[in-house]
């Protein structure tokens, strides 16, 4: 069977760099973090009180009917990953274009995923009983479906009428990443013609961040927030929790082509793995990023010398740092010291769930506009002795390169990797 090829046609981000897509990549590209005190609960008593929060988020600015009451009041019942994922959905399928074509809505799917879910809901519906037992349960009849990690995908296509396939999936903080090679697989087998994919996460409340904090996996840098994230440097002490929604409209070729569709970028290959070591701990050699990043290329039908860009999951986190570096290193040989890398969860904070399609949705700017964005908060005489600094992590500031094919890596607790691979559009 020929495979079809998939382009990106539409983009949406609802982020801590700014609520839309020209506002999040000139941010990135500047070097803007957006880290800061954490304001979506008292955070006096947390070891972390710091996060990459969403600003400015107003769900009237995205309902389809800016008139209707009821839209609004029953977006505001959704969980935040829900409201942010109807969000950047909003955008990116109004800057695809596709409801204004006479697209088959039969024929177009929505995989948008978290690795969380309704964490909050969570929070409110089960912190209840546990406070007032006495009291007997007392639960919403939406918690279940407003709390699952799908119902993003499932309010998407009934808000739009899209009855393509419709799930979510869940691999931790590969899950838009996974969700994207999805995306991709559906529409180049032919099973779809355009998909709306991506990843939602609102994790930042109590039990996301004393979760993490209990596994000593934040940064508690609380004196320098917006440096606190700081990837391969010596001195990292852990990742910076971000918030928010990505999305992306993939769409096949042809039917792009047909309706005049403006196209961002191609997709070309996508590979997953397993590291089958630890619970969260990635790999110390970097097996499992290796063995992905080599699935995805040869997915793709490249070489590695190829790509000139790699987007790494680079969390700040001691180990997964030096081992995702040692996987580049075996992985691509010489060609590695000619790549361009960075980790722009320097900036943004750890999505978690969303922070492939945020990677993505990079990746695919930095093709069309040839620069690298940076890793920021490095010091040139902070250096880990297990880190080979002749490899270039586009430290500090962004970098003018050309940009034909950019790799973005995520890694999720369980050992779930993901690759995907974007190349400029050449027609």
């Amino acid at each position: 069977m020929e495979l079809k090829r998939v382009v990106v046609t539409g983009l949406g981000a609802i982020t801590p760099l700014g609520n839309d897509v020209e506002t999040v990549w000139n941010n990135a590209v500047n070097g803007v973090s957006g880290a800061g005190p954490i304001t979506n609960f008292d955070a006096s008593l947390f070891k972390t009180q710091f996060a990459c929060e969403v600003k400015d988020f107003n769900p009237a600015d995205y309902l389809l009917n800016p008139d209707d009451r009821r839209e609004l009041k029953d977006f505001k019942k959704y969980d935040k990953y829900t409201q942010f994922a109807l969000a950047a959905s909003k955008q990116a399928v109004d800057d695809s274009k596709l409801l204004e074509s006479d697209a088959d809505l039969n024929e177009v799917g929505v995989i948008v995923a978290s690795g969380i879910g309704g964490l909050h809901t969570f929070e409110e519906q089960a912190g209840y009983y546990a406070i007032h037992p006495e009291l007997g349960p007392k639960y919403s009849p939406f918690f279940i479906p407003t709390m699952i990690a799908d119902i993003a995908a499932g309010i998407i296509s009934i808000k739009y009428g899209f009855r393509g396939p419709n799930y979510g999936v869940v691999s931790a903080c590969a899950t838009s990443t996974t969700a994207m090679i999805d995306a991709f697989n559906q529409i180049r087998m032919g099973k779809a013609v355009a998909i709306v994919t991506g990843g939602s996460e609102a994790s930042v409340y109590p039990a996301g961040v004393g979760g993490f904090n209990s596994m000593h996996a934040l940064s508690t840098r609380n004196d320098d927030p917006q440096a606190a994230s700081r990837p391969f440097s010596a001195s990292r002490d852990g990742f910076v929790m971000g918030e928010g929604a990505v999305v992306l409209v993939f769409e096949e070729l042809e039917h792009a082509l047909a309706r005049g569709a403006k196209i961002y970028g191609e997709v070309i290959g996508g590979g997953m793995s397993a590291d089958a070591y630890h619970l969260t701990a990635t790999h110390p050699e970097g097996l499992g990023a290796k063995l992905v990043m080599k699935r995805a290329i040869e997915d793709a039908g490249i070489k590695p010398e190829d790509v000139d860009y790699v987007n790494v999951h680079g969390t700040s986190t001691p180990v997964g740092d030096v081992s995702e570096a040692k996987a580049i290193a075996d992985l691509f040989g010489e060609h590695a010291y000619k790549l361009n890398i960075s980790s722009t969860k320097s900036m943004t904070g750890h999505m978690l769930g969303a922070t492939g399609a945020m990677e993505a949705l990079f990746c695919v700017k930095a093709c069309q506009d040839d620069i690298v964005p940076p890793t920021i908060n490095h010091k040139d005489d902070d250096l880990d002795e297990n880190i080979d600094y002749k490899m270039n992590f586009t430290f500090n500031k962004a970098q003018k390169r050309e940009v034909n094919v950019a790799l973005s890596n995520t890694f999720g607790f369980g050992g779930h990797n993901a690759s995907i691979i974007v190349k400029k559009y050449k027609g």
